[in-house]
């Protein structure tokens, strides 16, 4: 890949951003489900197109490659909103301000991707022993990721938060007071808003997801040009993705072991790979498992979990339902018991068993019923005879 396709890529980026910046969310406010709907359909085609265009400039295999890496980290963000939506909630950020943290924090994002990936590829360029080793960190990441039981997450504890607490000055003001501004100046000074802290704190777990993600399209492809290109085309729709799932993230519980099931087939497949070429075995066309196969594999274990999901949510909607079905409230017993004397002409016929008043305001009249003697009223008759 020559550098003016680097050139010409990073500035079609950096278009898309101003874009999204300046045009499409000028003003601050909070999108709505159809907005958002709208934003992630155009995201996600986007990188569809890009993905064709790169499937017809340099061939079907680096298409495959390109649609794999895409799918997987879009995937493995949409398993990192929660935390994302964790931290808006911990520092009580409205809705109409995440999109500017967010929008900083993709841009921190693209630009880790891009160091990490160029500095991993680089490296087992030079230290092929260093595959096996990914592989080996993307097994016990996959492990993580199958023990995850919701745990918490603790934006207090973040060393960047604690650092922008201690040693720079922060606006005493809240988010309403200061809108979606970083700085501000107070009393002849300049400070930073709560905002900014968010902003470190998104910053920092962006880094924790390089570091997880960075090794899966490593083992997927080695291309530079396509790695990077299909890590930024997932993570420009990040945020509207996050808009649109934020709040139902909980019907997503079985993706994880899904992602799981997909990082732990990719450290297998690298492990595989470097043991093959160091027993001298050169697999066809330099894979081991070829880019189609690969592809299959990661659609199938993430739909499988997608779709387990779906079917757990639904029952356990459905087991919502019956439960509030049982607790509605029984009959009180005035409710069963018949009229001392019934009225002549209250409607009541002889061998009729309802009331037609009861009829026309129920629908179907109570059934008359023998009432039983309470326990005291027999030992009183009792005693008497």
């Amino acid at each position: 890949m020559e550098l003016w396709h680097w050139g010409a890529f990073g500035l079609f980026v950096v278009f898309l951003l101003l874009l999204d910046l300046f045009v499409f969310h000028r003003r601050a406010h909070t999108p709505t489900l159809i907005e958002s709907t709208g934003f992630t359909i155009f995201w996600i085609a986007l990188g569809l197109a890009f993905n064709g265009f790169l499937w017809w400039w340099q061939g079907s295999h680096a298409g495959l490659l390109f649609l794999t890496g895409f799918l997987v980290e879009k995937s493995l963000s949409m398993d990192n909103l929660f935390v994302f939506a964790v931290i808006f909630r911990f520092f009580h950020v409205p809705l109409m301000y995440q999109y500017r943290v967010l929008f900083w924090g993709i841009l921190g994002a693209i630009v880790m991707r891009l160091v990490f990936i160029l500095a991993g590829i680089s490296l087992i360029e030079h230290f092929e022993v260093v595959v096996p080793i990914f592989g080996a960190f993307l097994l016990y990441t996959a492990y993580k990721l199958a023990r995850h039981t919701g745990g918490e997450v603790h934006p207090e504890k973040n060393l960047l938060l604690r650092f922008g607490r201690r040693f720079l000055r922060v606006a005493r003001g809240d988010h309403q007071q200061y809108g979606q501004r970083f700085f501000v100046r107070e009393g002849g000074r300049c400070c930073i808003t709560p905002l900014l802290l968010v902003l470190f704190v998104v910053e920092s777990t962006d880094i924790l997801f390089a570091v997880d993600s960075v090794p899966a399209i490593i083992g997927i492809t080695q291309d530079r040009f396509i790695a990077f290109s299909s890590n930024v085309f997932a993570i420009l729709g990040l945020r509207a993705l996050y808009f649109l799932l934020a709040g139902v993230m909980e019907l997503f519980c079985y993706l994880h072991y899904g992602l799981s099931a997909v990082l732990a087939f990719i450290g297998l497949k690298m492990i595989g790979q470097y043991g093959a070429e160091q027993a001298g075995w050169i697999p066809p066309h330099g894979h081991l498992i070829s880019p189609a196969i690969s592809f299959g594999v990661v659609a199938v274990l993430l739909g499988i979990s997608v779709l387990a999901s779906m079917i757990a949510s639904r029952r356990e909607k459905k087991l919502l339902e019956m439960n509030a079905c049982s607790m509605e409230p029984e009959p009180l017993w005035e409710d069963w018991q018949e009229p001392a004397q019934s009225d002549p002409g209250s409607g009541l016929e002889n061998g009729s068993e309802t009331d037609p008043a009861d009829q026309s305001a129920h629908g179907v009249g109570w059934p008359k019923m023998a009432v039983p003697t309470p326990p005291e009223a027999e030992r009183t008759k009792a005693r008497s005879a």
